[in-house]
Order: C-alpha cells, then sequence, then structure tokens
C-alpha cells in the first residue's frame, strides 16, 4: 500500500511543508529511514536528524520546531506538522492494520456450537472454536481458531478473541475487547484452606469476571473468577503479555499492567495508573488513582497518594532515588567505620 504526503496531511489534519508528491510504503525510526518510508518525531533531541535523514514523509509535533528551522530543511523533504505526532502515527497505523487485516466472516468447520446460540451474520467462527450453552455473541465478533468459551458467557460487539483464548461459565466480556492468544478469563481463584490435619481443601471459586468494553488482554495472562461477586476490569484498561489477575482483583478504568504483573487476590487498583513491568502487589490492599510503579516494585500496602513508587516496598520515588546514592556509598562508609572503630 502506497501513499502520497498530500494523502497522509489530509488523513490527519497537519500542515504539510515541502514535497507533497512524495510517497511512502512502510514505516521507519528516523535515524535509518530510507525514501519508502514514514518516520516521526515527538522529542526535540531528534530534531537534528531533519537535517540528514532520507525518510520519504516525516511526522513532526509542531510545537517542536521553529519557522526559522522549518526554512532551513531540504525543500525536498517532506514534513506534516501535527499536534502529537506519535499520536497522528498509531492512528495511520491503525488504518493500515485495518486495510490489511479486515474483520472476518463465517463459521468454519469443524467447530463445536452449542444449540440455541446466535451467531450474529457479520462474526467470524474460527476452526474447532467451541462454544457452550447460553452464550451471547454480540455483533461482528471474531472468534479465531482452537478458542473455548463456556457456557453463560457474553461477549460484546466487535471483540477480537485469538487463537487458544479460553473463557471460562459465566464471565462478561465488554465491545471492541482484544484477548490475545493463550488468555484464559475466569479460571479458579487460588483458594485453599487447610483442614484440622494440615490438608489443603479447596474453596470453590462461585464468582465470576466482568471485562468492560474496549481492554485489551495480553497473550498468557490469566485473569481468575471471584470467590463470590466479581474480579473486573474496567474500560480501557490494557494489559500485557503473562500478567496475573488474581480472584476479586478490581483494576481501574485506563490503567495499565506491563508484563510479568503480580496482583494477589481482592486488591483494588485505582484509575491511570501503571504498573510496570514484574510490579507484585500484595492482597487485599487498595492503591490509589494515578500512581505509577517502578519496575519489580512490591507493593505489601494500600497505597494512598497519587505519585511514583520504586523499590520493594514500594517507597515514594524521590526517596528511593536518594536512599539508592547511599546504598552505592556503603561499602566506603563501612570501611570508613571500621577505620573509626580500631581508632
Amino acid at each position: 500500500m502506497e501513499f502520497s504526503a498530500q494523502q497522509i496531511a489530509a488523513v490527519l489534519g497537519g500542515k504539510l511543508i515541502g514535497n507533497a508528491n512524495a510517497t511512502v510504503r512502510d514505516v521507519a525510526p528516523i535515524e535509518s529511514a530510507q525514501p519508502q518510508h514514514l518516520a516521526f518525531i515527538t522529542e526535540e533531541k531528534y530534531l537534528p536528524f531533519l537535517a540528514t535523514t532520507k525518510a520519504g514523509v516525516v511526522l513532526v509535533t509542531k510545537s517542536l520546531i521553529s519557522n526559522e528551522q522549518l526554512s532551513t530543511l531540504n525543500s525536498q523533504l517532506s514534513i506534516i506538522l501535527v499536534d502529537n505526532a506519535r499520536g497522528a502515527m498509531g492512528q495511520l497505523l491503525t488504518m493500515v492494520s485495518k486495510a490489511m487485516n479486515p474483520p472476518r466472516k463465517g463459521t468454519e468447520q469443524p467447530c463445536f456450537i452449542s444449540e440455541g446460540v446466535t451467531i450474529p451474520e457479520d462474526a467470524y467462527i474460527g476452526a474447532f472454536a467451541y462454544i457452550g450453552k447460553n452464550v451471547r455473541l454480540g455483533a461482528g465478533v471474531q472468534i479465531y481458531p482452537n478458542v473455548f468459551i463456556g457456557d453463560n458467557v457474553t461477549i460484546g460487539d466487535g471483540t477480537i478473541l485469538y487463537a487458544g483464548a479460553k473463557v471460562y461459565a459465566h464471565s462478561v466480556i465488554g465491545k471492541q475487547c482484544i484477548l490475545h492468544a493463550g488468555v484464559v478469563i475466569g479460571s479458579d481463584g487460588f483458594g485453599f484452606e487447610p483442614d484440622a490435619q494440615g490438608v489443603n481443601q479447596k474453596i470453590p471459586q462461585i464468582g465470576n469476571v466482568i471485562i468492560e468494553d474496549d481492554v485489551e488482554v495480553g497473550a498468557n495472562t490469566t485473569i481468575d473468577r471471584a470467590m463470590m461477586g466479581s474480579t473486573i476490569v474496567h474500560k480501557n484498561a490494557k494489559i500485557d503479555n503473562l500478567v496475573q489477575v488474581a480472584h476479586n482483583v478490581e483494576v481501574g478504568e485506563s490503567t495499565f499492567l506491563c508484563a510479568q504483573v503480580g496482583i494477589a487476590g481482592s486488591t483494588k487498583i485505582g484509575k491511570h495508573c501503571i504498573l510496570t513491568g514484574q510490579v507484585g502487589a500484595a492482597g487485599h490492599i487498595e492503591i490509589a488513582d494515578n500512581c505509577i510503579f517502578g519496575a519489580q516494585a512490591g507493593i505489601s500496602g494500600s497505597v494512598r497518594k497519587p505519585g511514583m513508587y520504586i523499590g520493594s516496598p514500594a517507597i515514594d520515588a524521590s526517596i528511593f532515588r536518594r536512599a539508592a546514592v547511599g546504598f552505592k556509598q556503603l561499602p566506603d562508609i563501612m570501611k570508613r567505620l571500621n577505620e573509626l572503630e580500631k581508632k
């Protein structure tokens, strides 16, 4: 697929400067782009590449560059000024992705669909899929091969379940969600209680999982059903690969859980939070809105105040950084202390 600079500017509502006839068919970083590539700049440190890049078209966040700088550029370079170059690139890639991977339709065979389940005309059911009793599928759902959908599951309009996803009984999944390969929704929560003889006895997990609209769940992530009530992932939350969300957890609206995050049972995470790679959260705690946790942070107790936290146990990032400086100096401090004690 090939697009001209003029077409791209029209789609994005950006200001085109330079060669309107330049065409691109791929994307690349500004420093390595060739004439067939579209590149973008969102940070001032990349502006010097405008003097040397071979990119066919470059999206630039307009607040980064002055009119004086623009006047010095090669007239053959095509620049499109937009409010947010990264967001504009995302908009373009979304359009291209939809063109390259249009929604599928129809039911492939073999697959198993329980009697009485209605398949919308514009839905897709891939080969070897299993759809249980009383399942309700919204318009345009995409069920890829080897997906399992248990009894009494509801899946909203436009939701995509990629190959091998498993959705246990009674789960509710909203509209325009994406479940990647190997996702498991509604598996039993990790609930056991030792009896008088010390034998671990399973506590039945009779709740469900509710995933609201516009949630994306990465490959091989698991979200456990509640013991009672519901495990809830609120709308627009984004969950990366290999994440564990335990029973009765609540994930707030527009929150990010990055790779290998683990959330223990009954913890409530607020809105617009970011838990970066390998963060672990203890159970039965609450995390305020607008909190960010650095990689491998250990959240051992409730966090009431928005902010950035690092370390295990997680503490305010500014305190952690000062402590880290002290930790690096600790060998010298110990040496000096030992010398003082000898004296």
